[in-house]
Order: structure tokens, then sequence, then C-alpha cells
């Protein structure tokens, strides 16, 4: 036996032990969507591909055929949950911690009941960071390696059988993980009420340049241009205006958008932000008070 075959078999037997919790949504005919097995009857997948439906076809390891109901889709995290009519094994729930430069398998469903599978390297393993939906990724993990459309979605392992998290694609087809941390942070809220309640200001915004005239007073290049108000929204109660340019919230410049989506998780709702903005020509600021983003 040499080195290269003694990673062959713990590569297949990886494989192998895992392939039990990949699943294939069925999308239309000749295309799946990958899922991974969470709970004995619980699937979670990514919520960027999976088209909203009342109920999914779902084929099982080795085959067999379910049917499973939407329980809770979270934009902000790209997670969307499935809820099998029964039970079937249960996972193990082991999750590991990526490592940079370290070897990870990222597994998907071929749509007949087995499961695909390739090797690639964490390229980056990064902190935690937030989508411009508002939700906090615990960790930003890339995964050097190419995905099949239908692949996205299944469990990515670490070199021990740990389960990373899911794969999902970024920009540019880049394969990111949504680690095991945040599945299981948000899972339970989607289990319960069907989504994440998440800070909410009640305006679109454009980015725009501050005026040369006002980039001393100031401090910053560039802020938001307010482009629409919801009706009785944060913004409109607390008296910002469509043409506005918002240069911070709590002191914290609003460019890039993120972080503002950063400070409108969860525990803001009912806070006060004070929004420091430009208005014909003056700074002033104003305070509104983060209300629960509508549910979609």
């Amino acid at each position: 036996m040499t080195m290269l075959s003694d990673l062959s078999t713990a590569i297949a037997e990886q494989v192998r032990a895992a392939s039990s919790t990949v699943a294939a949504i069925r999308l239309r005919e000749h295309r799946h969507l990958s899922a991974t097995l969470w709970q004995s009857d619980v699937l979670v997948t990514s919520a960027q591909s999976l088209p909203a439906r009342d109920a999914y076809d779902i084929v099982l390891p080795g085959g067999s055929t379910a049917t499973a109901k939407p329980a809770g889709r979270d934009p902000g995290t790209n997670i969307a949950v499935l809820k099998l009519n029964d039970k079937i094994s249960e996972p193990q729930n082991a999750w590991g911690e990526a490592k940079l430069g370290a070897l990870a398998l990222a597994l998907g469903a071929d749509g007949e009941g087995s499961a695909s599978a390739r090797l690639g390297i964490v390229s980056i393993a990064g902190r935690e960071w937030h989508s411009q939906g508002g939700g906090k990724i615990d960790a930003r993990i890339v995964l050097d390696a190419r995905l099949n459309r239908s692949e996205e979605g299944g469990p990515v392992l670490d070199a021990n059988g740990a389960r990373l998290g899911f794969t999902t694609f970024g920009p540019r087809r880049q394969v990111l993980i949504i680690p095991s941390a945040t599945v299981e942070r948000i899972l339970p809220l989607l289990l319960k009420d069907g989504r994440v309640a998440r800070g909410w200001l009640g305006v679109a915004l454009q980015p725009v340049a501050v005026p040369d005239a006002l980039r001393e007073s100031a401090a910053q290049t560039s802020g938001l241009m307010v482009m629409q108000l919801a009706q009785g929204g944060p913004c409109e109660q607390a008296g910002v205006l469509a043409g506005d340019i918002l240069l911070a919230v709590d002191g914290e410049p609003a460019r890039p958008f993120r972080r503002i989506a950063s400070r409108l998780g969860p525990d803001s709702i009912g806070r006060q932000a004070q929004l420091k903005l430009i208005r014909g020509g003056a700074i002033l600021s104003v305070n509104a008070t983060i209300a629960a983003r509508p549910a979609a």
C-alpha cells in the first residue's frame, strides 16, 4: 500500500459514510438540487436556488422517494429548510471547523439516489461576515472546487468526516460553505417561525457621492441616497425624505451597505438608530425606531 492508495481509500470511505445524508430535490424533469439531511426528518439546502412551492418531491439515499414541505427560509443566510413527511435514519451531527489549506469533500446528489463527490481545498477560512440581506454567517469559507448546479446544497466534510456545512454558489460561481454553526443557529428559528425576523428601516437606498462643498463637514466622500420610503415604515415616521443622503447609522459610515445590514440583526428590533443625513445642503440627525422586516 502506498500513501496515495491510503488517501484514496480514506476518501472513498468518507464518501460512503456520508452519502446517506445527501438527497435530491426534484425541480423539474432532468433537473434537481442537492440537499443535506440535517435531522432525521429535516433537509437544508441553498435558499437562492430553491423555487417556492407548497411541496417538493425528494429522492432519498438509495433511490426511494418522499414528499417534503417547506418549513422555513432565510434569505439573509441563504438557508432553506424542508420537513420530510416521515423520519429516516438519524444523520451524524458532528461538525468541524474549516482550516485554511485543508482538504474538504463536497457531496451532491445525482438525482437517482446516489451521491457525487468533489475534492477541494479550503482556500479562504475567514471571520464572520454579513450578507446583503443582513444575515450573519459565522465564518467566510471558500472551497477551491468546481461544482455542478445540481450539487449545490450538499454537505461538505473535513478530513475527519465532520460536517463543515453545506455548499452554495457565490459571485462568479465561487463555492461558498454555509457553516454548520450558522445552520445550527438559524434552524430552530425556521422550524419554529418559518422565518428569521430582522431589523428594517423601510428605505430604498442608492450609492451617491457627497457634494464637494459638504465633504469636509461630512468627513466622507460618499453616502446612500434615499430613493423610496415604505409607507408607515421607520424612516418615514422619523421624518426622512426622499432625496436625503444617508451618511451614517449610529456613527458608523453607511457605505458599504453591509455596514447597515450588519446592524439590523434580530436583536436590533425596537432599538433606536441615529441617522446622519444631508438635506438641502445641511447635515442633520434624526432617530428612527427599527422595526421587524415585514414577511415576504
